[in-house]
């Protein structure tokens, strides 16, 4: 599939900082006013997985060669509230599961901003045809100069879904395999005569519908309104997909949080992709 790089610039906005709960003993969380427990932005939640700074100051950052960086203990501390603890379905056993696999002495495993293996999802509004419509973009990034860039990867909007309906069997029209005796001629068929034109392609034809889509902004028949949400999925970690969404609401266990967790077995990670891609 074909990246165009179409910058989509999104600033997640901080949100209230608030007192809560604190790194107590190793592994342990106690509510001792300390700990600010909104994970406020997403690059904290990178940090915060990775033990990458301190714990009752997101502003103080720790650094390969420092005491704490990417320990154990502090990881499973903040390991145990980066999950959606009030409306997730993620059982215990399997978040347990999860974090052990992650704090593996043998093989510890990190998440990483600038690595392949994770993508943002976004729900976005926008007028076509004087009808206010909901888009899903998909957007990944890739290094541009000296840093980075989001692009948008794939877009699925419910106005194209079905424009290319492509017919199979004896109900698909085509093209005589002797056309090209008539100097194809019959190409009126295709082209003045059905409804179908996609008909006529070869038989693996995937229509570009993110081309499409800027081509209908391109023209003003599209206009953009708003964002109405954001959530980013990961497969960074061998053998697990999961989901971060973020979560405003009051209480301590708040900010980007993990809100849906997958083992994978073999064939799951294509299946989750093509059904985060909306290609099933």
């Amino acid at each position: 599939m074909r990246i165009v790089t179409f910058i989509f610039a999104i600033f997640i906005a901080s949100i209230s900082i608030v007192s809560g709960q604190g790194i107590g003993s190793p592994g342990t969380i106690k509510d001792d006013g300390k700990f600010a427990a909104s994970t406020k932005q997403l690059n904290q939640f990178f940090r915060r997985f990775n033990a990458e700074e301190s714990p009752t100051d997101g502003n103080v950052r720790y650094y390969p060669g420092d005491t704490a960086y990417h320990s154990r203990s502090l990881r499973k501390g903040f390991l145990q509230i980066l999950f959606d603890n009030q409306t997730s379905s993620v059982n215990t056993d399997l978040k347990t599961e999860f974090i052990n696999s992650v704090l593996s002495p043998a093989y510890p495993q990190y998440i990483n901003f600038h690595r392949e293996g994770w993508l943002a999802e976004v729900q976005a509004e926008f007028s076509y045809k004087g009808k206010r419509e909901t888009a899903t973009l998909i957007l990944k990034l890739q290094p541009e100069g000296l840093g980075y860039e989001w692009v948008i990867d794939e877009v699925s909007f419910p106005p194209f879904k079905n424009i290319f309906n492509k017919p199979v069997g004896d109900g698909k029209d085509f093209l005589h395999p002797l056309s090209h005796e008539l100097g194809f001629m019959n190409l009126r068929r295709a082209f003045q005569d059905s409804n179908s034109p996609e008909a006529y392609t070869e038989s693996n034809f995937k229509p570009d519908y993110l081309t499409l889509f800027l081509y209908e902004m391109k023209q003003n028949n599209i206009r953009y309104q708003t964002v109405t949400d954001v959530k980013f999925h990961f497969f960074q970690i061998e053998g697990w997909y999961f989901e971060v969404n973020q979560f405003n609401r009051p209480g301590f266990n708040t900010g980007w949080l993990i809100s849906n967790l997958v083992k994978l077995n073999p064939g799951d990670k294509e299946s989750i992709q093509k059904y985060i891609y909306d290609q099933n």
